[in-house]
């Protein structure tokens, strides 16, 4: 007996030598600095009537969204993370066995982490109808939090207010292929906010830039900003009308986070606005990644830079490269620009 027990204790070493050895913690947050992660794509759902596994009877799970929302809940505070936005295709099928998956992971983070939400093609019907989403996030659900600003549209688009180390931030989530009523709104809460470092998430932003045709230009074709839609037909508004419409009038626009292309992975682009101003925008869908990937951007205040990492939460290793993206520069890089207004 005591040798089988031995050999049990040495087993249970072995292994969590091996688990210390393979796992990337990531340093706490030094002080006066601050982080925003961004999710993407969350739509790994298997279970009945999904994708991955449709001819299962167990009930509908997903392991990376539930990876990453525990680890944003026990690291946000070592890590100083004062907001998580999602850039959208929340669910992959637009029905309530996923949205109740998914509302029961953003759960964990309501009244701990503030957070927003950009609506995907996924999340809503292609004619951009998003009631389903709207009966579980509508704007009620945030009204209390003094973090909230205000939304279009029951909360399908939204605008919060967030200040730490003295940069006070503007994050501004806005559907997929918004139409025009949307980018009114838009507009004015940009032009109410123009001393506020403006973060825009939406969800089509880099990628391809010409609508794809066969299964290989999502890899081969030219990137860029996309000139074509998926939702709300031709009121939709293709990812280069929201730029040419809307957002490069504003100087107060420092950056765009968008996901859906996960065949693309990860790109940043500089672009510039019409008042001089730079533009980062900054893709990453790492939904066909083993494990996802949660990007991580940590301000330094003085020293006006923001260090940009991509972590597996379920690995616990950051991405460094990936089949589509060998590029290390693509998944950790740093951004140089003024952080304060």
């Amino acid at each position: 007996m005591r040798r089988k027990n031995t050999f049990r204790l040495l087993t249970l070493l072995f292994l969590l030598s091996t688990v210390s050895l393979y796992s990337q913690k990531i340093d706490r947050a030094p002080k006066g600095t601050f982080t925003i992660a961004v999710m993407a794509d969350t739509q790994s759902y298997s279970g009945k009537g999904t994708k991955n596994s449709p001819d299962s009877e167990d009930e509908v799970t997903n392991k990376v969204f539930d990876s990453q929302t525990k680890w944003l809940v026990n690291n946000y505070k070592k890590q100083n993370i004062i907001f998580v936005s999602h850039a959208g295709d929340v669910v992959d099928i637009n029905n309530i066995d996923q949205w109740d998956v998914a509302v029961n992971h953003l759960n964990r983070l309501h009244g701990k982490i503030p957070y927003g939400i950009s609506l995907g093609n996924h999340d809503m019907e292609s004619n951009g109808n998003s009631d389903l989403y709207q009966s579980y996030f509508p704007a009620n659900r945030f009204a209390g939090f003094d973090w909230y600003g205000g939304s279009f549209k029951n909360n399908t688009n939204s605008y919060q207010l967030l200040s730490s180390n003295n940069v006070d931030i503007l994050m501004l989530h806005i559907e997929c292929n918004a139409t025009d009523s949307v980018l009114a709104w838009a507009d004015e809460v940009l032009s109410n906010n123009k001393d506020r470092f403006a973060i825009i998430t939406t969800h089509m932003f880099l990628g391809p830039r010409e609508r794809p045709v066969e299964p290989e230009d999502y890899y081969d074709k030219p990137k860029g900003i996309m000139v074509w839609n998926k939702t709300f037909g031709e009121q939709g508004n293709s990812p280069e009308d929201l730029w040419n419409k809307c957002f490069k009038k504003h100087k107060n626009i420092k950056m765009i986070l968008c996901g859906d292309q996960s065949r693309t992975n990860a790109l940043h682009w500089e672009v510039a606005g019409d008042n001089g101003n730079v533009v980062h925008a900054l893709l990453s869908d790492y939904s066909t990644n083993n494990g996802g990937g949660l990007r991580l951007y940590r301000f330094f205040p003085k020293e006006n830079i923001i260090k940009v990492k991509t972590y597996n939460t379920t690995t616990q290793e950051f991405i460094d490269t990936t089949k589509i993206v060998s590029d290390t520069k693509e998944h950790s890089f740093v951004i140089n620009m003024p952080l304060k207004q």
